[in-house]
């Protein structure tokens, strides 16, 4: 596994989070037409064969449309969406919300199925 790079073990320690990157040619959900929406979202649920658990969508609504969200490598999120690179080594459980001058970061043990 990748080691997560010094801002993303600041984040972790910051939200007392044990770290868990990504690995770059993992898989997360990307929701592509929303990017430009505020708030930037992010939830991380357990990993799977095809995916780190990563979706991440602009915008208040959450779209259960199955296209809503597209495959794209970890490895490409800093081309769409930079500010949450620093996020991606919370483990799942994590909620990321970001806002011009807003940022918060959550556990939530919904995600995880409990």
């Amino acid at each position: 596994m990748e080691a997560p790079s010094r801002v993303q073990i600041a984040v972790c320690l910051r939200f007392g989070a044990v770290p868990e990157p990504c690995e770059p040619e993992a898989v997360l959900g990307l929701a592509l037409g929303t990017l430009d929406a505020t708030p930037l979202n992010a939830v991380r649920h357990p990993a799977t064969k095809d995916s780190c658990g990563w979706y991440v969508w602009g915008g208040v609504e959450l779209s259960r449309r199955a296209d809503f969200f597209s495959p794209m490598h970890v490895k490409h999120l800093p081309e769409y969406a930079p500010a949450l690179v620093p996020y991606l080594a919370l483990p799942p459980g994590w909620r990321v919300l970001l806002a011009p001058r807003h940022e918060d970061a959550w556990y939530d043990a919904a995600l995880l199925g409990v």
